[in-house]
């Protein structure tokens, strides 16, 4: 009997927004998922040096924002391991943990999967897990171009696993900049613009942070 579709979204959530959350729900209808695992990397390879509010921060924001969304669920696997957050290393830790027979499902953007053949072990992720890619409006995926990374049953999975949610204007870095400019950000789940201030976040009553404890997507 096999187990539950479980999905997984990475990401350094700097902060959560909306958007987020509407991938997350896109999965969860179109795949037929039990629920979405929101995973903060610790510090994402492909954005070495780049300074990120702190990962217990950013995980508590991801905790409020799902607060009333039982089948969105933040998890702290990559906070935990610390160190760079490579998506090998946290499929099979989250596949140890997951009851047996378990799907998981990889939901990441489009840019991300064509990125893959530059990933740790980007190969055998993709043989271990269901990659879902995120298509934007008027940008077609075509996993054939990865044909010399990927054998043929995953290039296919590829395609039927891939998410054509609705467009999402919303965008972390815009509502960094609107909070450091002491305008009100859009975008931000309820209660999440509230716990910002608490923490003095972004520039909100204290001195940007250059830690790297924290994340975005869990990449290579």
């Amino acid at each position: 009997m096999s187990g539950p579709r479980i999905g997984w979204l990475g990401g350094s959530f700097d902060p959560v927004h909306e958007g987020h959350l509407h991938i997350a729900h896109a999965a969860l209808e179109t795949l037929e998922l039990a629920r979405v695992l929101l995973v903060p990397a610790c510090q994402p390879p492909h954005k070495r040096g780049q300074a990120l509010a702190p990962g217990p921060d950013r995980l508590a924001l991801l905790q409020i924002a799902c607060e009333e969304q039982p089948l969105l669920q933040p998890h702290d696997i990559e906070l935990r391991r610390g160190g760079l957050s490579y998506s090998f290393d946290t499929a099979g830790e989250l596949l140890g943990e997951l009851p047996g027979g378990s799907e998981l499902f990889l939901i990441l953007g489009a840019d991300m999967l064509l990125d893959l053949p530059n990933w740790h072990r980007g190969a055998e992720l993709a043989r271990k897990v269901s990659i879902c890619p995120v298509e934007r409006s008027g940008h077609e995926i075509d996993p054939g171009t990865l044909s010399d990374l990927l054998d043929e049953d995953v290039l296919t999975g590829i395609q039927e696993h891939t998410l054509r949610p609705a467009p999402h204007p919303a965008s972390s870095t815009a509502i960094r900049e609107a909070l450091a400019r002491g305008e009100p950000p859009q975008w931000l789940p309820a209660g999440v613009e509230a716990e910002i201030r608490r923490r003095a976040l972004y520039g909100l009553g204290g001195a940007a942070s250059s830690d790297i404890s924290g994340a975005d997507r869990s990449k290579p």
